[in-house]
């Protein structure tokens, strides 16, 4: 191709143009790569924190202490003497039973044949045992008249008061097995509910195993242990709130009894409240919170726990003024559900740092949203 003057005049023009574009370029690239670099050192940026407000408020001091809630009365139902197959069980859990209402029974034929075999022998030595005192008496009565030695007479009485003995001791077996035949009926010794039904019939049971078990709910005793350090606290008579877990209510009651010494195991002192449950709607068995207030009510302020570190009585915290986290240290009061009460040194209203608290250092400048 053969080039013209014209276009021997462009191609400068071209060159030119191209350098300028590509040096234009350039130039935006460095200058938008420039403004991507931070200039200011991380350190000296403000750290982003969120703060709360502390709240004035009054705090007084409580105990408190985990108690289980028991039955005034409990009892496993089952046999004492014999051994025996379940017959019948007349009752479920949360059945209402009277005093001597029947509970279960037990096939018991076995002691009710040994019963009435002894009961018959018994019989057949008291008549025995009679007719030898009448001929000891006869016997006796021919003494006086030479008819018969001492000796004779004697015997005769030795005889009488053998076989009395022996009448006695079968009157005692007798009592013996009528007690087993009435341990095959298995009554309620008071008034409560059937808590617990552990064997149907055909099941096998031994002495001292449980086939229901009984509760009585209408007082409901709260048992629990304080250190030995409380015992001036847990003195009877002391009010306290008790907070049922299983119903989520909360039951005002006094201690009624607390145990004169501690447990030499665990150095704690033993405490008894008794809660009146006449419509039987606390469970037992279950675990309710005993607090007690001590002392008198004093000025505090509250803030979140998670805003603080707390080591012994001090808790330490960072509080934001005008972009400033400063460090402090501030006496504890005490603690309830998720809330740090603090001495009022630290004034109402002062923005604690919530969040972001780990990474700072006195001094730091912060950014709260």
């Amino acid at each position: 191709m053969t080039l013209t003057k014209g276009n021997h005049r462009r191609v400068p023009l071209l060159i030119g143009a191209s350098v300028a574009m590509l040096l234009t370029l350039g130039t935006v690239m460095v200058r938008r790569a420039e403004s991507r670099t931070n200039h200011v050192a991380l350190a000296d940026a403000p750290k982003p924190v969120t703060v709360v407000a502390a709240q004035g408020t009054t705090y007084r001091p409580s105990r408190t202490y985990v108690g289980t809630l028991e039955p005034w009365v409990s009892a496993n139902i089952g046999p004492q003497l014999v051994s025996a197959y379940v017959d019948t069980v007349l009752v479920r859990p949360g059945a209402v039973v009277k005093r001597g209402d029947v509970l279960a029974t037990l096939d018991c034929r076995n002691a009710s044949a040994m019963s009435q075999a002894v009961s018959m022998q018994a019989r057949a030595l008291e008549t025995r045992q009679k007719a030898l005192a009448n001929e000891a008496s006869r016997v006796h009565g021919l003494l006086d008249g030479g008819f018969v030695s001492p000796n004779e007479a004697e015997q005769k009485e030795a005889l009488s008061s053998s076989e009395q003995a022996q009448l006695l001791a079968q009157q005692a077996k007798v009592l013996g097995t009528s007690l087993e035949v009435n341990d095959c009926v298995l009554r309620a010794p008071f008034h409560g509910e059937v808590a617990t039904r552990t064997m149907d019939p055909g099941g096998f049971v031994r002495p001292g195993g449980a086939i229901v078990s009984l509760v009585d709910r209408s007082t409901v005793r709260v048992t629990a242990n304080a250190p030995e350090v409380d015992f001036g606290v847990v003195a009877p008579g002391t009010k306290v709130v008790i907070h049922v877990i299983a119903t989520n209510r909360d039951l005002e009651a006094t201690i009624a009894r607390r145990a004169p010494a501690a447990d030499p195991a665990t150095r704690t002192v033993h405490f008894e409240l008794d809660v009146p449950d006449p419509d039987s709607v606390i469970p037992v068995g279950t675990t309710g919170e005993i607090r007690i207030d001590v002392g008198a009510p004093s000025p505090a302020v509250s803030i979140p726990l998670s805003a603080a570190t707390v080591r012994g009585t001090k808790a330490s915290i960072f509080v934001e003024e005008s972009g400033i986290a400063h460090a402090r240290s501030v006496p504890v009061l005490g603690e309830l559900a998720g809330t740090l009460f603090l001495d009022p040194q630290l004034a109402p209203g002062a923005h604690v740092i919530l969040e972001g608290r780990a990474l700072l250092n006195d001094g730091d400048r912060v950014v709260a949203p």
